[in-house]
């Protein structure tokens, strides 16, 4: 199959053909699956590397091929991000704490299609105050796949994300975005989780993208640190990250993404 099938938009933003659409099911299935397993696995005295390496061990059983073990150097099949860090924390020793709160980010490749998603764990008992920001979080991430249909703009979407976070008093991470994917793992556009309405690209039906916000208990600002990939919050408040991929259709958003189990949501698990 050609990966440059379909034509692109003046902004350079792939249209998908209608049979694509299984692929991408297909793909984001799976990613969704291994996230719905891993979730027992997210316990207190738990590495974050030995959740890695079940994650690796699963991609591999399913025949499938993880998208981040090489690129750019990264060696891992998931990012996990606790606590403060925003986003591209590496597993490695760190022993989970009850209470941890954590992003695992996972994306393989299913017959040459990318699919790619995260979600929030707790490891432990949830704080009131973590609990909100994963509640929030999950509902950005919502109201901007509401915004999602033919007409509307990418700008729609940032807005819808950016106004419900702000109004919970909580701060938007600028420095990371959503990204188009299909057949590569990082294409036009980039999805800004905040925005002003009727700004950006026009949605059309068969664009593939991801929306991911990364919401922030304190203020938006971030670092990375030293290993050039680990992103944290500047002012050590925690962050929360939800992310699904998305195909627009002729009447709005099909996600791609779904947990098979219900999971999706943290709070779900208890």
């Amino acid at each position: 199959m050609d990966e440059h099938r379909g034509r692109l938009t003046r902004d350079g933003i792939r249209i998908h053909e209608d049979a694509d659409f299984a692929g991408m099911h297909k793909a984001g299935k799976l990613a969704a699956e291994i996230l719905d397993r891993i979730a027992e696995h997210v316990v207190p005295g738990a590495t974050t590397g030995a959740i890695d390496q079940l994650i690796t061990d699963w991609v591999e059983d399913a025949g499938a091929t993880s998208a981040t073990i090489g690129y750019k150097g990264y060696q891992h099949a998931s990012c996990i991000s606790v606590n403060h860090v925003v986003c591209h924390g590496i597993p490695g020793d760190k022993i989970l704490k009850d209470g941890d709160i954590l992003n695992i980010d996972v994306t393989v490749i299913v017959d040459g299609w990318f699919g790619d998603t995260s979600r929030m764990y707790v490891a432990g008992k949830l704080s009131r105050k973590a609990e909100r920001l994963v509640q929030v979080t999950h509902d950005a991430l919502m109201k901007g796949i509401e915004a999602v249909r033919p007409g509307n703009t990418f700008g729609d979407i940032g807005h819808a994300i950016q106004t419900y976070a702000e109004a919970q008093r909580m701060g938007v991470v600028r420095d990371f975005c959503g990204h188009g994917l299909g057949r590569v793992f990082h294409a036009p556009p980039n999805v800004l989780h905040y925005g002003k309405p009727g700004t950006g690209p026009m949605l059309e039906e068969g664009m593939f993208f991801t929306i991911e916000p990364m919401i922030n208990l304190g203020r938006p600002e971030t670092k990375v640190l030293a290993d050039d990939w680990t992103a944290v919050t500047r002012d050590k408040s925690l962050s929360a990250q939800f992310e699904h991929s998305v195909g627009v259709t002729a009447t709005g958003a099909e996600i791609f993404t779904l947990s098979p189990a219900g999971l999706f949501h943290p709070t779900l698990l208890n």
